[in-house]
C-alpha cells in the first residue's frame, strides 16, 4: 500500500503522542463442518460489517488511558461484539504486525492481531454482537464468514 510502512512493535511504540494506534483481531475457529454436506470447511472467521458497508475485523482506536495496545483492543472487542468478547482476551503472544502510515496526517499506526477461539465462542460472539453497546452505530452487522 502506497504511503504505509511496516514497522516494529518497539519502533511503533517509541513514536511518541503525536501518533494515534488503532488495534484490530482476526478471530478464527476450525470449523469442523461441510457446505451443501459435502465439502469440507476449514474456518469459520468473524467480520464485520462497518458503518461506511465496508468488511472489516474489530478493534478499534487505543484511547491513552487504556494502558496498553491490550488493554485498548480488548475494550473495544467489548464495545463491539458485546459480553461474549469477556470469556478471552488478547495479549501480546497474539500480536502479528503494525504499519505506520508514511505522511501525516493523520499518523496512524495500525496494529493486527490474531486469535484462535472455539467454534462456541465464535458462535456466542454472534449471536451476542446485535446487543453491544457499538452495534448500529459502529458496527451494522456481524458475519461469520467460511473459509474453504
Amino acid at each position: 500500500m502506497a504511503g504505509v510502512r511496516r514497522i516494529s512493535l518497539s519502533e511503533a511504540l517509541d513514536l511518541g503522542p503525536s501518533w494515534r494506534h488503532a488495534c484490530h483481531a482476526l478471530l478464527y475457529a476450525p470449523d469442523p463442518g461441510r457446505l451443501f454436506g459435502r465439502i469440507p470447511l476449514r474456518y469459520a472467521v468473524l467480520m464485520q460489517m462497518r458503518f461506511d458497508g465496508r468488511l472489516g475485523f474489530p478493534g478499534g482506536f487505543v484511547d491513552p488511558q487504556d494502558g496498553s495496545l491490550e488493554a485498548g483492543l480488548n475494550r473495544e472487542l467489548l464495545e463491539e461484539l458485546g459480553e461474549g468478547a469477556a470469556a478471552f482476551s488478547l495479549d501480546r503472544g497474539d500480536y502479528r504486525s503494525s504499519h505506520a502510515t508514511a505522511s501525516p496526517p493523520p499518523r496512524i499506526v495500525a496494529h493486527f492481531y490474531v486469535k484462535q477461539l472455539t467454534m462456541d465462542q465464535v458462535l456466542a460472539l454472534e449471536a451476542g454482537a446485535p446487543r453491544a453497546k457499538d452495534h448500529g452505530l459502529e458496527i451494522l452487522q456481524i458475519d461469520c464468514l467460511v473459509q474453504l
